[in-house]
């Protein structure tokens, strides 16, 4: 007998299933050959190596060296109060830490000056009389600077890079940067409003120069406009910018005319920068979702992005003093649950601002949980404010030039003070009515009820249209209504600039000098359901103008 290669004899009884069996010969016979055996059946499936985590995290103490000495909103405690909530929460377990590591030169440029990028590194390097000196110069740029800023602000942008290059190359399916300082107020060449680097931003090209990703959605829900962010990529149609935040006819920080609703970038990229700025504080989870459900969801669908990236501030949060406004954590659940639905759950969250450490930690749970799986709390039923639906509106109109998912209509704010309110159409037709019959004696003629309802006191005539021979019979609206504003930002009408231009009293002094009949016909109307006009033709209430005229005619001329 030989051995095999496993040190087994050939002719050794097998065991199959852990069951002996042995061939005896008989005698005088040569040995049959063995029955054919099966292949072996696995006793379970092969060992799989299993990905147990599909979110992650981005979290280092290092961060916390950026401290200000004499207190300041921007505080360290930020992120350690967001990271005890999770922790707290049983939620960190359930996510991978992905390692911090900090932007590298290279990186920050694909944003940034190469001056900006020499600025930032020196602040690691002055001494404490070059900070106390330059306290000033840093304080007007809404700034604060320690030996440890450079550190904290290159690992906070390469916090963000990692998280997004994560996702982007599909190891995860979201991410949590829980960095600072903050980023999206940082431009090109500036550092300013608490920001050094923009983190986003720079994560932002990474991902689009080392991946497949080139379409992607940043979304920005911090109260403050993302300045920065807007304009690192406001000529590029590869990234759509939307920001929501509080505006105040350019008052708030950081303040001027980029971030209005007609801020919507330029050359190739016009159309691609969408902000919903509001015109003042106190803005809820209504006003919030509202803009969600009617500007962004519908413009972010029609784009499609590959990756989604939220610059998540907090300090719209119900609580924050420097935003003072009313999101809660359920509002901010909502809004991240909306957009998991896009780019196929491939999404990014990198804090951004939010100063009420209660306010802070609570909200980014909520968005935790969210990203997890776990379904948004229940909201109370709840309506948009005045401010909030007016806004969306006017955003609509501006967006609707560049996207054809964007309804104007389906956002038209709904008139709350019909009982006590005038349009001005009806102003207008009380005065000409006025006007007719005082200066001519023109008198209304009586219309059955359904044209009662949608033309009563548009139509008049002179005491003689059944006995005059020549009748003139002049069918219009309104004359063109010349209106000047006091500001664009403000839109109130300066009164005694705006008047009517109306050429009907020329043609009326003609028809009375002739001596003829006069039938003066307003087709602007009153609205009306459709099937509120009889008629006899199919299809004619599509039409109701040449239904009126028909019915004057039949009448009273013919």
């Amino acid at each position: 007998m030989d051995a095999n290669t496993n040190g087994q004899l050939d002719d050794a009884p097998m065991d199959v299933d852990g069951q002996e069996t042995q061939i005896v010969p008989a005698r005088g016979h040569r040995p049959p050959s063995p029955p054919a055996v099966p292949p072996l059946r696995a006793q379970s499936e092969p060992f799989q190596v299993v990905n147990e985590f599909t979110v992650g995290y981005v979290y280092s103490q290092e961060m916390l060296l950026h401290a200000s000495v004499h207190g300041h909103p921007e505080q360290p405690d930020r992120i350690t109060r967001i990271f005890e909530a999770i922790l707290g929460a049983k939620l960190i377990p359930k996510m991978k830490q992905i390692p911090i590591r900090p932007v590298y030169r290279k990186e920050a440029l694909l944003v940034h000056t190469e001056e900006h990028w020499d600025k930032v590194l020196a602040i690691q390097s002055m001494t404490a009389q070059d900070i106390t000196d330059s306290d000033s110069y840093y304080e007007s740029l809404s700034l604060y600077v320690m030996n440890g800023t450079t550190r904290a602000a290159r690992l906070s942008c390469g916090g963000v890079i990692e998280a997004c290059l994560k996702v982007a190359q599909g190891h995860l399916k979201k991410t949590f940067a829980i960095v600072r300082p903050p980023g999206h107020h940082a431009e090109p060449d500036e550092h300013m409003g608490f920001c050094f680097f923009n983190n986003v931003a720079v994560a932002a090209k990474v991902v689009q120069l080392c991946t497949r990703i080139k379409r992607i959605l940043i979304l920005d829900w911090d109260v403050h406009h993302g300045n920065g962010t807007q304009r690192a990529f406001n000529d590029d149609p590869t990234v759509l910018y939307i920001s929501i935040h509080r505006y105040e006819r350019g008052q708030f920080y950081p303040c001027g005319p980029f971030g209005g609703l007609d801020s919507c970038g330029e050359g190739p990229g016009l159309g691609y920068s969408v902000n919903v700025p509001w015109p003042t504080k106190g803005m809820t989870d209504a006003d919030y979702i509202h803009a969600f459900q009617q500007i962004v969801m519908p413009i972010a669908l029609e784009f499609a992005p590959e990756l989604v990236i939220i610059s998540a501030g907090f300090d719209a949060a119900d609580g924050d003093d420097l935003g003072e406004c009313h999101v809660s954590p359920a509002g901010y659940a909502h809004m991240t649950h909306m957009l998991a639905s896009l780019a196929g759950g491939k999404m990014v969250v990198a804090l951004e601002g939010g100063y009420n450490l209660d306010s802070i930690s609570n909200s980014a749970l909520a968005v935790a949980r969210t990203l997890l799986g776990d379904a948004p709390p229940e909201l109370p039923p709840m309506m948009a404010s005045e401010a909030g639906t007016e806004t969306v509106w006017h955003v609509a109109l501006e967006q609707s030039k560049y996207w054809k998912n964007i309804n104007p209509k389906a956002c038209e704010p709904r008139e709350e003070m019909d009982e006590i309110t005038f349009s001005i159409p009806e102003i207008l037709k009380g005065h000409r009515q006025h006007f007719m019959y005082s200066q001519y004696k023109m008198l209304q003629v009586p219309l059955m009820p359904a044209y009662e309802e949608r033309y009563g006191s548009q139509v008049m005539c002179t005491n003689d249209l059944l006995e005059n021979e020549t009748v003139v019979l002049f069918v219009h609206e309104f004359g063109n209504l010349r209106v000047e504003l006091d500001g664009s930002p403000m839109c109130n009408v300066s009164m005694e600039h705006s008047y009517l231009i109306d050429f009907s009293k020329d043609l009326i002094a003609w028809v009375k000098g002739e001596e003829y009949a006069l039938a003066d016909v307003n087709l602007f109307p009153r609205p009306f359901p459709a099937s509120a006009l009889p008629t006899l033709r199919p299809k004619a209430a599509e039409n109701p103008a040449r239904d009126l005229l028909t019915y004057i005619w039949d009448n009273y001329i013919q």
